[in-house]
Protein backbone atom coordinates (compact mmCIF):
# COMPACT_ATOMS: atom_id res chain seq x y z
CA UNK A 1 0.00 0.00 0.00
CA UNK A 2 1.34 3.62 -1.47
CA UNK A 3 0.12 6.00 1.47
CA UNK A 4 1.04 8.96 -1.37
CA UNK A 5 -0.87 7.30 -4.56
CA UNK A 6 -3.30 9.85 -4.87
CA UNK A 7 -0.80 12.44 -5.30
CA UNK A 8 1.39 10.19 -7.79
CA UNK A 9 -1.78 9.07 -9.60
CA UNK A 10 -0.23 8.29 -13.07
CA UNK A 11 2.67 10.03 -13.25
CA UNK A 12 6.33 8.02 -13.98
CA UNK A 13 8.06 8.11 -10.21
CA UNK A 14 11.14 8.66 -11.85
CA UNK A 15 9.94 11.19 -13.40
CA UNK A 16 9.30 12.96 -10.41
CA UNK A 17 11.75 12.44 -8.36
CA UNK A 18 14.43 14.23 -10.34
CA UNK A 19 12.67 17.12 -10.17
CA UNK A 20 12.09 17.94 -6.58
CA UNK A 21 15.40 19.27 -5.95
CA UNK A 22 15.06 22.25 -8.45
CA UNK A 23 11.23 22.91 -7.56
CA UNK A 24 12.49 22.89 -3.95
CA UNK A 25 15.10 25.76 -4.21
CA UNK A 26 12.51 28.09 -6.67
CA UNK A 27 10.30 27.69 -3.74
CA UNK A 28 12.63 28.54 -1.09
CA UNK A 29 13.63 31.59 -3.38
CA UNK A 30 10.16 32.57 -3.06
CA UNK A 31 9.12 31.92 0.50
CA UNK A 32 11.84 34.31 1.25
CA UNK A 33 11.12 35.68 4.50
CA UNK A 34 8.25 33.27 5.25
CA UNK A 35 10.12 30.16 5.13
CA UNK A 36 10.09 30.13 9.02
CA UNK A 37 6.34 31.00 9.29
CA UNK A 38 4.09 28.08 9.85
CA UNK A 39 0.75 28.33 7.83
CA UNK A 40 -1.55 27.90 10.61
CA UNK A 41 -0.77 27.10 14.65
CA UNK A 42 0.68 23.50 14.88
CA UNK A 43 1.80 23.24 11.39
CA UNK A 44 5.47 22.81 10.03
CA UNK A 45 7.28 26.30 8.48
CA UNK A 46 8.50 25.51 5.14
CA UNK A 47 11.64 25.14 6.58
CA UNK A 48 10.41 22.32 9.07
CA UNK A 49 9.16 20.78 6.01
CA UNK A 50 11.99 20.89 4.28
CA UNK A 51 14.42 19.25 7.26
CA UNK A 52 11.75 16.80 7.29
CA UNK A 53 11.96 16.10 3.60
CA UNK A 54 15.77 15.93 4.27
CA UNK A 55 15.35 13.33 6.76
CA UNK A 56 12.95 11.27 4.99
CA UNK A 57 15.33 11.14 1.95
CA UNK A 58 17.50 9.57 4.06
CA UNK A 59 15.15 7.11 5.59
CA UNK A 60 14.30 6.40 1.74
CA UNK A 61 18.11 5.66 1.26
CA UNK A 62 18.50 3.12 3.79
CA UNK A 63 15.44 1.23 2.79
CA UNK A 64 16.46 1.17 -0.89
CA UNK A 65 19.70 -0.54 0.08
CA UNK A 66 18.16 -2.73 3.09
CA UNK A 67 15.75 -3.69 0.51
CA UNK A 68 17.64 -4.74 -2.08
CA UNK A 69 20.59 -6.16 0.67
CA UNK A 70 18.20 -8.75 2.53
CA UNK A 71 15.46 -11.03 1.49
CA UNK A 72 12.00 -9.95 2.49
CA UNK A 73 13.48 -7.20 4.29
CA UNK A 74 10.84 -5.35 7.30
CA UNK A 75 11.09 -1.87 6.99
CA UNK A 76 11.35 0.20 10.42
CA UNK A 77 8.86 2.95 10.37
CA UNK A 78 9.35 6.12 12.38
CA UNK A 79 7.50 8.53 14.31
CA UNK A 80 7.99 11.63 11.66
CA UNK A 81 6.82 14.10 15.27
CA UNK A 82 9.26 12.64 17.67
CA UNK A 83 12.10 12.97 14.60
CA UNK A 84 10.98 17.05 14.13
CA UNK A 85 12.14 17.88 17.96
CA UNK A 86 15.59 18.28 16.71
CA UNK A 87 14.91 20.86 13.88
CA UNK A 88 15.31 23.91 15.53
CA UNK A 89 19.08 23.01 15.26
CA UNK A 90 18.78 23.12 11.06
CA UNK A 91 18.68 26.01 8.64
CA UNK A 92 16.78 25.50 4.99
CA UNK A 93 19.55 26.10 2.81
CA UNK A 94 21.28 23.17 4.90
CA UNK A 95 18.38 21.27 4.36
CA UNK A 96 17.98 21.72 0.81
CA UNK A 97 21.53 21.03 0.39
CA UNK A 98 21.42 17.68 2.57
CA UNK A 99 17.90 16.71 0.60
CA UNK A 100 19.99 17.57 -2.43
CA UNK A 101 22.70 15.35 -2.23
CA UNK A 102 20.51 12.36 -1.09
CA UNK A 103 18.48 12.71 -3.89
CA UNK A 104 21.35 12.61 -6.62
CA UNK A 105 22.98 9.79 -4.77
CA UNK A 106 19.59 7.95 -4.70
CA UNK A 107 18.66 8.39 -7.88
CA UNK A 108 22.58 7.07 -9.17
CA UNK A 109 20.77 3.56 -6.99
CA UNK A 110 17.40 3.71 -8.51
CA UNK A 111 18.64 4.37 -12.46
CA UNK A 112 20.70 1.34 -11.77
CA UNK A 113 17.80 -1.13 -10.93
CA UNK A 114 16.62 -3.89 -13.08
CA UNK A 115 12.78 -4.65 -12.94
CA UNK A 116 13.36 -7.68 -11.08
CA UNK A 117 15.19 -5.91 -8.19
CA UNK A 118 12.41 -3.21 -8.71
CA UNK A 119 10.03 -6.29 -7.86
CA UNK A 120 11.66 -7.57 -4.74
CA UNK A 121 9.53 -8.13 -1.97
CA UNK A 122 9.62 -6.35 1.69
CA UNK A 123 7.36 -5.75 4.05
CA UNK A 124 6.09 -2.54 6.76
CA UNK A 125 4.63 -3.51 9.71
CA UNK A 126 2.15 -0.73 9.23
CA UNK A 127 1.15 -1.32 5.33
CA UNK A 128 2.13 -5.02 4.82
CA UNK A 129 3.95 -6.64 2.20
CA UNK A 130 4.74 -4.42 -0.80
CA UNK A 131 7.55 -4.27 -3.47
CA UNK A 132 10.48 -2.14 -3.72
CA UNK A 133 9.13 -0.14 -6.34
CA UNK A 134 5.85 0.84 -4.07
CA UNK A 135 8.69 2.66 -1.87
CA UNK A 136 9.92 4.52 -5.22
CA UNK A 137 6.63 5.54 -5.97
CA UNK A 138 6.11 6.35 -2.04
CA UNK A 139 9.28 8.53 -2.06
CA UNK A 140 7.79 10.37 -5.37
CA UNK A 141 3.76 10.71 -4.01
CA UNK A 142 5.52 12.65 -0.70
CA UNK A 143 7.43 14.64 -2.75
CA UNK A 144 4.31 16.10 -4.23
CA UNK A 145 2.43 16.24 -1.10
CA UNK A 146 4.87 18.33 0.30
CA UNK A 147 5.50 20.32 -2.66
CA UNK A 148 2.29 21.34 -3.15
CA UNK A 149 2.18 22.11 0.56
CA UNK A 150 5.39 24.54 0.06
CA UNK A 151 3.87 25.79 -3.27
CA UNK A 152 0.70 27.04 -1.66
CA UNK A 153 2.49 28.81 1.25
CA UNK A 154 4.78 30.61 -1.75
CA UNK A 155 1.05 31.66 -3.05
CA UNK A 156 0.44 32.99 0.06
CA UNK A 157 3.60 34.71 1.23
CA UNK A 158 3.34 36.17 -2.78
CA UNK A 159 -0.32 37.74 -2.25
Amino acid sequence: MNPYASYLGDQDPMRVLPDTPARLRQISVALKDRINTPPTPGKWSPREILIHLADCELTFAFRYRQALADDNHVIQPFDQDRWAKSYAAFDAAQALATFTALREWNLTLLRSLTPEQLEKRVSHPERGAMVLRTIVETAAGHDLNHLRQLEAAAKHAAA
